[in-house]
């Protein structure tokens, strides 16, 4: 079974402003191999999608329509819906992620 993948523009959003941080801060080699990673693993996502975790911070809540995969220390955050996944949040999950899944996937 083959899943279509699609991000959101908050998605889009942020692999750009990731790439523009790694490559201000970072070597470009480095920066490109952090993307490379990323993009592999939402590329993966078309084929299994349901072998991502629930993010724990929403789990806690009974929210259990997302699932997360990660390349450390970023966490992808994305939801199943019928043969599409629709990628909503990469982020350094060092981050505050409580306030961001809140805001970015609650709308608080």
């Amino acid at each position: 079974m083959s899943f279509r993948v699609l991000l959101t523009e908050d998605a889009l959003h942020d692999l750009e402003a990731l790439d523009d941080y790694l490559r201000s801060h970072d070597e470009p080699d480095r920066a490109d191999h952090v993307l490379d990673r990323i993009e592999a693993a939402i590329r993966g996502l078309d084929t299994f999608p349901e072998r991502g975790n629930h993010p724990s911070e929403l789990a806690a809540l009974g929210i259990r329509e997302y699932r997360e995969v990660f390349f450390k220390p970023y966490r992808i955050i994305y939801r199943v819906m019928g043969k599409r996944v629709h990628v909503y949040l990469i982020a350094d999950g060092r981050r505050n992620m409580q306030s961001l899944l809140a805001r970015r996937l609650l709308g608080q």
